[in-house]
């Protein structure tokens, strides 16, 4: 596969504009990335952008925190469905795995993604608030409720991506068909390819041109 179709190229800042979504389309339509990912109220304005085109919409859901209700979190995976999402980032209740409270976890993916069976499901962990055993344990959570990646990071938390966290998810995924996505951290081509390279199969990044040019970037991440 090629280096941008690895590409969710990302927009998630509070400011982000009209203009600057359209623009984000239209970068990913030049250099053909896999999707664009977008906060909700942009999926529509996104479809529109980018049809007659290859490039996939992604809409983040609960983000960046995790920590609304289960029933919130459906609701906003429904519209985003509706508007045209074809894929959806959720963050994980991470508070509530942190009490313990597995079963609640569980309970919040599964009801997100039986909302989009035929739909791609990535569960972001945000791994900089989580010890080893955590990382596992949310892993296992995310793969048990039917999740179809894990994610590192929402680029918004005290540290993005790496390779450490990136090989527990890989562990805990073992023989299993669930995918990795890292994201947060990840500006340029040797960064990006580190991480393939380990079996990632699709980076989260608004350094994506920077990426696939080989011109570093020193831009925020997301």
């Amino acid at each position: 596969m090629k280096l941008h179709q690895y590409i969710d190229h990302t927009l998630l800042k509070a400011t982000a504009t009209k203009a600057d979504i359209i623009k984000l389309c239209q970068e990913a339509k030049q250099h053909q990335f896999f999707s664009v990912c977008v906060n909700s109220c942009y999926v529509n304005l996104a479809k529109v952008e980018l049809k007659q085109s290859n490039v996939k919409v992604c809409s983040v859901i609960g983000f960046p925190l995790g920590a609304m209700s289960t029933a919130a979190k459906v609701e906003e995976t429904k519209q985003a469905l509706k508007d045209g999402a074809d894929e959806i980032d959720m963050v994980l209740n991470i508070g509530l795995l942190k009490s313990n409270d597995f079963e609640a976890v569980l309970k919040d993916i599964e009801a997100v993604k039986n909302q989009m069976p035929n739909n791609v499901l990535k569960v972001i962990l945000e791994t900089c608030y989580l010890n080893e055993e955590e990382i596992t344990k949310a892993s296992t959570l995310a793969i048990k409720a039917g999740a179809d990646f894990i994610k590192t990071s929402t680029g918004f938390g005290t540290d993005g991506a790496t390779i450490k966290d990136v090989k527990l998810m890989k562990n805990a995924i073992g023989n299993g068909t669930t995918k990795i996505k890292a994201s947060g951290g990840i500006r340029d081509t040797k960064t990006a390819l580190k991480y393939i390279n380990i079996g990632v199969q699709r980076i989260g990044t608004s350094n994506g041109i920077a990426i696939v040019t080989g011109n570093a970037s020193t831009g925020n991440n997301y």
